[in-house]
């Protein structure tokens, strides 16, 4: 290990803390199975920098300014939470501040410009992520409000909707809950056991919940303060059930009394979002208008006729639950805020803490000079930046999406799709570095100051929220499953045999720069040329590629005849492949996400940055490939000597690294009063300099005591 150092040179970045050199080896080189190349010994003076203001930049991505904005609303101490608040304070404090955010029109963007809104698809969401810096029940609580809610009657209502109901829904005049979920029906919304009977004669649709799992439940807004509500529910008339349809129902008075039939329950106390009043509703002949069902998709006459644009009851279902795509899109984004933040928390500190003295008599060592500690955070960090990039690119689909820009029926299949591989890996991402943090910074990490485990709990919903994040991968298997079956229509079993084959034997002998990667690493002489194969980006690219469709034909070449099954036969059949679909929709998110970083990396122009930017890249890249290494050795795309190759230069990107891990957290822009968090403040650089200046006195007046163990 070695101490920290100063640069010959100062950035703003520098002047908040103290920079550091690259740490020794931790582990001897001829203990390694397969010994990393020696570390390039490059002066530290003539080492790539980061600009770190243009790559914070990049890093906000389209909607920069709209994103600084937020931020600055978000640093604002009376959008924040308050810690040890009781639940019923909390709750209070946060419809306070969305009446604040209601007001300033900051969450307006999305909704027409004849209402007051800015048509701003992309613009809104990026936006409302940044209130997770503020407090997750805020960020929560407005998107039930509007992203929810009010975007189910934007979406799926038509221009009679839009001007009886947005107005006071923007005004936050009436808040209102989105009752889509119930107690017995979380992700399969198709078999939801609410119904809304049509009544000819009175023209209104009756609502009912007919048993106990037929209540709404997890409502934002449905304990306390919702007055009306969106409802799904089964859409029947003239004795027929068209599927799941959204109504527009009021469900309190003006004193805060349920109206007559609908009747409901406060959740309590939760695991996190304790500011959101989530609750349970449930109907018994409730009576609304016609009018009332939200009928972009479909409508019913005076008469009872039903009729909608979309003929097929499963493309117009999917087509409804598509148009409400963008809670899922603005979890990917806040997610992956909330793991950028822990990690500038994190690594912060363990660029100031100290600990144990291994390679001094006198200092301790900083805690992230430790290679522990560092496999622990930074390839974290590099999912992190992979994350960000991928859902800019994500967000800007949204957009061309909803503004109308691009908006066939497949780019809306591919949004829906984008949506569900991003947010499961984004969600359990933010989870797990948020867990890992804590750790690393010990039991500072615990104490609810230092913010990691209040956003912990807070996002722990975000996994199964806007769907289970294992129901959403599975979503995306289907559609690859569907793509690859289109090619071969009308292709016979010897021709898929042919395939498969291809793809799990040949293809990493004869695939595209993949020959060389099944050698043995004696055929190259060297680690070094083996760890230049494994760091090339082409090299990267079809490894991971080939993984993604490798998996779906041998699981496409399996379930090939499950059709012509009974339904039951067929059934088991996906059952038995259900893991791996889910373990390929995974890859195929990796692989969007790798993608993504990569085109990032090619709009870098400052050499420096770019440099650093390639190492934490190929740490993410390679990362996937050290995860997954059983499937390539297994499936003969790697051999032993080359899988041992990826975690030496893993080690050794490492040790590259490292100087530049506070640059890269810096890079996020976020300042104290975004992060919140007294051991990132400077705090703990305080104290160990007042520490190492008292040693430092005693050591030169001759007063310290001597240590036993010099005295034999």
């Amino acid at each position: 290990m070695v101490d920290t150092a100063s640069r010959s040179t100062k950035t703003p970045a520098d002047e908040r803390r103290t920079p550091t050199v690259p740490a020794k080896p931790a582990r001897d080189e001829v203990a390694a199975p397969i010994p990393a190349p020696a570390a390039d010994a490059t002066p530290v003076e003539s080492a790539p920098r980061i600009d770190v203001a243009a790559l914070g930049r990049q890093l906000l991505g389209t909607w920069a300014d709209i994103r600084i904005a937020a931020r600055e609303r978000a640093a604002q101490p009376e959008l924040q939470r308050i810690e040890g608040q009781t639940m019923a304070e909390h709750r209070e404090r946060v419809l306070e501040q969305l009446q604040r955010l209601a007001d300033d029109g900051a969450v307006h963007r999305a909704f027409p410009t004849a209402l007051g809104g800015d048509d701003d698809h992309g613009g809104n969401i990026a936006g409302f992520e940044e209130l997770v810096l503020a407090d997750p029940s805020l960020q929560i609580k407005a998107g039930v409000q509007w992203g929810l809610f009010g975007a189910a009657v934007l979406h799926l209502g038509t221009q009679y909707h839009h001007e009886k109901f947005l107005p006071d829904i923007m005004s936050l005049k009436v808040p209102g809950a989105f009752a889509m979920t119930e107690t017995g029906h979380g992700s399969d919304v198709a078999a939801i056991g609410t119904t809304a009977t049509y009544d000819e004669a009175k023209q209104q649709f009756v609502i009912n919940t007919p048993f106990r799992g037929a209540w709404k439940d997890y409502l934002g807004n449905a304990a306390l303060h919702g007055t009306a509500a969106v409802v799904f529910a089964q859409l029947i008339t003239k004795g027929v059930n068209h599927g799941v349809h959204a109504f527009y129902v009021p469900i309190r008075n003006a004193k805060g009394g349920f109206l007559k039939g609908i009747g409901g329950e406060d959740d309590g106390l939760k695991g996190g979002l304790n500011g959101i009043d989530n609750g349970r509703l449930h109907f018994t002949n409730v009576r609304v208008p016609r009018e009332n069902l939200l009928n972009r998709y479909g409508s019913v006459a005076e008469d009872g006729t039903y009729s909608s644009p979309i003929a097929s009851p499963g493309r117009r279902f999917f087509t409804m639950l598509g148009t409400l795509v963008q809670g899922r899109v603005s979890l990917d984004g806040a997610a992956t805020s909330a793991a950028a933040m822990a990690l500038t928390i994190a690594i912060t500190y363990g660029n100031q803490r100290r600990q144990f003295n291994a390679a001094s008599d006198t200092d301790e060592e900083v805690i992230l000079d430790y290679q522990r500690h560092q496999r622990r955070l930074l390839p974290r960090l590099a999912t992190t930046y992979a994350q960000i990039f991928a859902h800019d690119e994500f967000l800007v689909k949204f957009d061309a999406v909803f503004s109308g820009k691009a908006d066939t029926d497949d780019d809306r299949q591919d949004l829906e799709t984008i949506a569900a591989a991003l947010k499961p890996l984004s969600t359990w991402h933010a989870l797990d570095t948020l867990q890992e943090a804590r750790e690393a910074t010990g039991g500072a990490g615990f104490l609810a100051e230092n913010r990691l485990v209040g956003l912990r709990h807070d996002l722990d919903i975000y996994a199964t929220f806007e769907g289970d994040n294992n129901v959403l991968l599975q979503l995306v298997a289907k559609r690859l499953l569907t793509d690859y079956s289109k090619q071969f229509a009308k292709a016979d079993a010897g021709a898929m045999a042919r395939y498969v084959v291809a793809q799990t034997a040949e293809r990493a002998y004869h695939g595209t720069g993949l020959r060389r990667l099944a050698q043995t690493i004696a055929d190259f002489g060297s680690t070094a040329r083996s760890v230049s194969e494994l760091r090339d980006e082409e090299t990267q690219r079809e490894l991971l590629t080939d993984r993604v469709e490798t998996m779906i034909a041998e699981i496409a070449g399996r379930l090939r005849d499950a059709r012509k099954l009974p339904k039951a036969d067929a059934a088991a059949a996906f059952n038995r492949n259900q893991n791996e679909l889910i373990e390929a929709a995974r890859a195929h998110a990796e692989l969007l996400q790798w993608e993504a970083f990569t085109r990032g990396l090619a709009k870098t122009t400052d050499p420096g940055t770019k440099q650093v930017l390639t190492w934490l890249r190929d740490l993410f890249g390679l990362g996937l490939l050290e995860k997954h290494l059983a499937w390539y050795l297994i499936h003969g795309r790697l051999s032993p000597q080359r899988a041992q190759a990826v975690t030496a230069y893993i080690d050794r990107l490492l040790e590259r690294l490292r100087p530049h891990a506070q640059d890269l957290v810096d890079a996020f822009g976020y300042r104290p009063e975004h992060l919140r968090a007294k051991i990132a403040s400077g705090a703990e650089q305080e104290r160990q300099d007042e520490a190492r200046a008292y040693y430092a006195a005693h050591r030169a007046a001759g007063t310290l005591p001597e240590p036993e163990k010099s005295k034999r």
